[in-house]
């Protein structure tokens, strides 16, 4: 999972009831993270990273088990267990050729009931959601990144600038140079959303 694009798929709200069972384990984390902030004990400033990454991790499981629309697609496929596997190959390696079977066996699935699987969970086959997930990897650097539309293609997995552009601009609407431009001049630039618990 890439956690900084997490900021940008997120609700601006995640609500967990004061009654829901997860509410138990996040009024303790909170306990802590108030203790180890107000208690001068060394180690402090780790123990407040740790816990307060803990308690990011228990509200977005929280969020995963009780939400019952999951608009980003690949919160629904990481919610699903047998296909998590398959979706952490993806996004650890975006610009790797990878093929149905490859991702098949590591969902421990034969390659037809991973396809079937996957499209019912994310609403669209496998390879489509890898090209939706490139894109939004390019987006994500021709936004705030410095690194050339040749060198992102190349990580990306394209043979060269002009198929990552044909694809970019299949799929967005626009090439990716005049989308850095615009992004950068801060016309279309949606702000990334916050996580707050309400």
């Amino acid at each position: 999972m890439s956690g900084p694009l997490l900021e940008d798929v997120l609700p601006p709200w995640i609500h967990i009831r004061a009654s829901s069972p997860q509410a138990i384990s996040f009024r303790w984390l909170l306990d802590e993270l108030v203790h180890e902030g107000a208690a001068e004990l060394p180690g402090a400033s780790l123990a407040s990273a740790q816990l307060a990454q803990l308690l990011f991790i228990q509200i977005l499981r929280a969020h995963l088990k009780t939400s019952a629309h999951l608009s980003p697609v690949w919160l629904r496929v990481l919610g699903d267990a047998d296909l998590a596997p398959a979706l952490h190959l993806m996004h650890s390696d975006p610009g790797r050729s990878w093929h149905l079977e490859e991702l098949a066996k590591a969902a421990a699935m034969s390659r037809t009931a991973f396809a079937v699987r996957f499209k019912s969970v994310a609403g669209m086959p496998p390879l489509a959601y890898l090209l939706n997930w490139r894109m939004r990897l390019a987006e994500r650097s021709l936004r705030e990144g410095k690194t050339s539309i040749a060198t992102l293609a190349q990580s990306l997995g394209y043979t060269s600038e002009g198929a990552f552009s044909n694809a970019f601009k299949r799929l967005k609407g626009t090439a990716p140079k005049r989308y850095r431009e615009i992004s950068r001049t801060g016309l279309g630039y949606t702000t990334p959303q916050t996580l707050e618990i309400a």
